[in-house]
């Protein structure tokens, strides 16, 4: 199919004038003038001319066989969203038509709330609340050292009776990012248990699963697991110790294709999946369609910036409505590929340097 075949690549690498978040927006132009886009995370200039040099002259539908082509590089996330973005774009489809029809209507989002103090986070419990969100994420009180014991597993236990009592309709995960040791995630998975949480997101590194599963074995509060995975053979290992309760592979690191792999998987051990997403909007628009495409999906992250210039930058670079929040759900992209307009002006006026 002459048409998809692709004839550039280009690449921005953005980041917010507040926050400071990077991430890579990917362009692929085709004979037809067609232009898909992606997104990853944070990659240098050799790898994009790598990409460059393996996958112009290759058709868009050939998507599977580029990522294997591409291998580990980060930037094969987002080549695969931009070809199927093209895909979906010739083809007049959602990209979660191309891949089979939604299993869903909407999907449940998920925002963060960052700051130093409970007094900071509270605040942004309220805004984001008033912003339509309805799950959240509370990030663990600071720990000068490793080895907290009692006394750092009530200090979280207050932090989340506290946030809870604001948003008596809202819903929690705890943001462990990996950070505790196994002993210490066990006290407080246990310690917070009476708050029925959705999950503990990464209490601790997964590297160890036989420390892992025995945090699963001694709390009743759910794990969550995937930020730091690189291959699908890692989940399935996983998965078969039973250490995982919810699924969290990273969208900037594998795109949709290898999250569809992974959450697979999981469905076969009725494990729920909730991709972690900390990156840009071309890569909230991938995460609905994915969110829309996986039986087995629980709910999505979206980034949401505490600063003005930050929103405003992700607005005017796809149109602005794509990250909009309503009762705790975000509508699908209805429009072909995507779904959104890319604005090629506002990748220019916010790129920190081309790629």
């Amino acid at each position: 199919m002459a048409e998809l075949d692709i004839t550039d690549l280009r690449a921005w690498l953005l980041r917010e004038p507040v926050s400071r978040r990077a991430y890579t927006v990917l362009q692929l132009s085709t004979k037809s003038g067609l232009k898909g886009y992606g997104e990853c995370g944070e990659v240098a200039g050799e790898d994009i001319e790598t990409a460059k040099r393996l996958i112009v002259g290759r058709a868009a539908t050939a998507h599977e066989a580029v990522r294997h082509t591409l291998g580990a590089s980060r930037v094969q996330a987002a080549v695969n969203i931009a070809m199927l973005d093209l895909v979906g774009q010739f083809t007049k489809s959602p990209i979660y038509q191309v891949l089979g029809g939604p299993t869903r209507n909407r999907a449940r989002a998920l925002a963060s709330l960052e700051g130093a103090s409970d007094d900071e986070l509270r605040a942004r419990l309220k805004e984001r609340h008033a912003a339509g969100f309805r799950a959240f994420t509370i990030p663990l009180p600071p720990s000068p050292a490793r080895n907290q014991g009692q006394a750092f597993a009530i200090a979280v236990v207050r932090r989340v009776e506290t946030l809870r009592a604001l948003a008596e309709d809202a819903d929690f995960v705890l943001d462990g990012a990996g950070s505790l040791t196994p002993g210490d995630a066990a006290v407080v998975a246990a310690s917070v248990e009476r708050f029925h949480l959705l999950w503990f997101d990464e209490p601790c590194r997964i590297s160890n699963l036989a420390a892992v599963r025995k945090i699963s074995d001694e709390s009743a509060t759910p794990l969550g697991f995937g930020r730091h995975i690189e291959e699908p053979g890692e989940v399935q290992d996983a998965l078969r110790e039973e250490v995982i309760d919810i699924l969290r592979p990273d969208l900037a690191r594998h795109g949709i294709s290898r999250i569809r792999r992974m959450a697979a998987l999981a469905e076969t051990y009725y494990i729920a999946v909730a991709p972690h997403h900390h990156g840009g909007p071309v890569g909230t628009a991938a995460a609905l369609h994915l969110a829309a495409s996986l039986p087995n999906f629980f709910i999505q992250h979206i980034p949401t910036p505490d600063a003005e210039p930050d929103r405003r930058m992700r607005a005017e670079l796809t149109g602005g409505s794509i990250e909009r929040v309503k009762d705790g759900f975000a509508a699908l992209p209805a429009g072909p590929g995507l779904g959104m307009t890319m604005q090629e002006d506002a990748l220019e006026k916010y790129k920190e340097r081309g790629l």
